[in-house]
Order: structure tokens, then sequence, then C-alpha cells
């Protein structure tokens, strides 16, 4: 793919997902920047405008900067390493960050929508369909949907960890034309930034145009969780599934929404997926997991078919019918991941059997698989 056709590409997106770091939206003393807010909303404000009332422009704003702008009002110096203090900071500045969202994009006679995720409501399929339903009927209300992650309640078990994944799986969700991620720094580096002699990458075409390369965590100014390696994890997510990222920073956000050659542009490597199968992959938590023999290893990973009792040897976690759970080859590594049939308790008394056996034994409810194979992804091979 040229520079030429990637312009076109960005050109002709209707639907674009941005992604924004804290580092790009706070002081150097953690409260908001509210001149660095309305720089963006003017960038936003004139993509959208590039659309017609038959085609119009959208977007969906993944912002960061909830636990960043919470920090200076409650008297932090820095981001706590505690959860309760996290989501102190979480819930004050949450509602400073929207308050700010708000007053720029009314400048221009536009509303925003917030909405809060968890990777609980990723990986369960009604949560998601939820969340899809919000965002689709806010962008048909003409209204911006400003996403983060609900760092309120969101445990280490339900989180997504950073918000340049949650931007990738949001932008499969609402099957946008164009993720665009925004930081602190202007592309990805072969090396140190600021050392001598590295220099930008402008193209990935896929994980060969990486190899060798030094990619760094998070940031200096210490507000984030995230760094150049989630932002190439979250371009790794989308472009497998087709969409097209741009990775620069945040003072080039009208450059990169322009086409023209900034940051580093990530082609599509893959088309897109089932949505609940992308977002088991990469924003479920397992809660478990269940052992195979090598025949079922080989039935699930090469044959891609469903997961039956008889294949499971050990059951481990304490899960219920419907969670993600892992599945284990007979070494312990992880093969593949899914939405498991039957709760922990049951089932060690089915492991070996078949589900002709079990059925006539425990009843029709009990000739089912573990886990379908509409409802696995695999993780190898």
């Amino acid at each position: 793919m040229t520079g030429t056709t990637l312009r076109e590409d960005v050109l002709r997106a209707r639907r674009i997902v941005v992604k924004v770091g804290s580092s790009s939206l706070t002081t150097a003393t953690g409260g908001l920047d509210a001149d660095r807010v309305d720089a963006l909303v003017d960038v936003l404000a004139r993509v959208r405008e590039r659309g017609t009332e038959e085609e119009p422009v959208e977007i969906v704003l993944v912002s960061s900067g909830a636990i960043a702008a919470g920090l200076a009002p409650l008297g932090l110096e820095r981001r706590p390493t505690d959860l309760a203090r996290q989501q102190a900071a979480a819930s004050v500045g949450q509602g400073l960050l929207v308050a700010r969202y708000t007053a720029s994009f009314a400048r221009y006679g536009l509303r925003v929508g917030q909405v809060l995720l968890t990777a609980d409501d990723a990986s369960r399929r009604a949560h998601y369909r939820n969340a899809y339903r919000t965002l689709e009927q806010l962008l048909a209300m003409h209204a911006v949907p400003i996403v983060n992650e609900n760092d309120t309640v969101a445990t280490a078990e339900i989180r997504f960890g950073d918000n340049d994944r949650l931007a990738a799986l949001v932008a499969h969700l609402v099957r946008a034309d164009l993720l665009v991620l925004l930081s602190d720094v202007d592309g990805l580096y072969d090396g140190d930034p600021s050392k001598p002699g590295t220099s930008r990458i402008a193209e990935v075409h896929g994980p060969q145009d990486l190899a060798g390369v030094e990619i760094g965590s998070a940031g200096k100014a210490g507000v984030g969780t995230g760094g150049m390696v989630t932002k190439v994890e979250a371009a790794r997510i989308a472009t497998g599934a087709g969409i097209p990222v741009v990775l620069t920073a945040a003072r080039h956000a009208a450059d990169a929404l322009a086409g023209r050659d900034t940051g580093t542009i990530f082609h599509r490597t893959g088309r897109r997926a089932a949505d609940r199968l992308l977002w088991l992959e990469h924003a479920s938590s397992p809660r478990g997991a269940v052992t195979l023999d090598a025949g079922a290893v080989a039935a699930v990973v090469e044959r891609r078919t469903s997961l039956l009792p008889a294949g499971v040897t050990g059951v481990e976690g304490d899960f219920a019918a419907g969670d993600p759970v892992d599945l284990l080859d007979e070494n312990g590594n992880i093969v593949a991941r899914g939405l498991v049939n039957f709760d922990a308790r049951e089932l060690p008394r089915l492991l070996g059997r078949s589900t002709r056996d079990l059925a006539r034994e425990l009843g029709p409810a009990y000739e089912r698989e573990v886990v379908h194979r509409d409802d696995l992804v695999v993780l190898t091979g």
C-alpha cells in the first residue's frame, strides 16, 4: 500500500476512532490542560465537517486522563500505585474530564456522551452487545462518544490495562475505518528516540518490519499506564481485524487525519473477525482453565472443532457456565480460549466421557460441548 493510497484511506474514512493519552491532556502537575483539550477538539470538529448529510464523518474518542485529572484536585503529586486511591482519583477526574470535553465540543454545537467500559463488559456477549448499541445510538444521534475504562470500579481482574488496547477493540466493535493513536511521541522509532542515530519508522506492513526494534515502555510524564509496547499491540489487534492505524503525537493530529506523512502507519494485515472472538482473545480475563489430552488439542487447534468432555483431563479455577477459560495442552501451554458451558464444580464428573453416555445417565442437558467452536479462539498454531 502506497502513501497515496493511505492518504485516500484516511480521507475516505467515515468512522474514525481516535485515542488520546493522559500525557497529551494534562499538565506536569496532573491537572487537565484546557488548551490541550481544546486543541484536540478543534481538530476533531474540523474532521467531522468533512462529512455530508448523506455521508457523515463520525468520531469516537477513546480518552485517557481520568486518573491524571484527579491527581491535583486530591493533592496527589503523582499517580498512586494502590488501587483504592487510583479509583478515588478516577472518580474525581472522570467528571472533570467529561465536563471539559462537553464545554469544548459545545463550541461547535456538538454533544458528547460518556461510555465507561471494563473488560468484563467486553468479554460477555450481552454486555458487549449493549456497548455496541449504545455507541451506535450516540453516533446516530450525531453525538461524540467519549469512551474510557471504568477506572472507578475496575479491579485488576477486569481491567483492560491500557486504553490503547481498549481503543483497538472499540474500533473493531464500531466497525471503524481508521484508528488514530495519539500520544506524546511522534511515532515508532527503531530505538530510543532520545538517543542520536535513531529514526522514525514510517510504515509497518507486518511483524517482520518490527524485527529487532527496541520498543519502550511508559513515557516520562508518569501519568499514564501505556507506552509504545501497548500501542504496537493495539495496532496489531486493529490491523489484524482489517483496520489501518496511524500512530503519532497529539500535536500532529491534524496532519494524521489529513493523511499527511506523519508518525507511523500500520497497514492492514488481516480481515474483520467475529466480534466475540476478537474480544474473547484480547479483552477477556480467564476465570480458570481446562487441560486437554493430545487428541483434543489436535481437534481444537488443527481441525477447529468444539471441545467435548471426552478430551478433558483436568479442571482449574472457580468458574461458572459462560465464563472465559483457557484451554491447556498436556504441558500446561495455553492453546485456546473459550466460553465454557459448564460450572467448574460440574466438570470433574464429566471428564473423559462421551456426550452420549452423559446424556443417557444425567439427561439431555449434558449432551453438549464443554466449549462450542463458535465460542472458541485458537491462540497457537
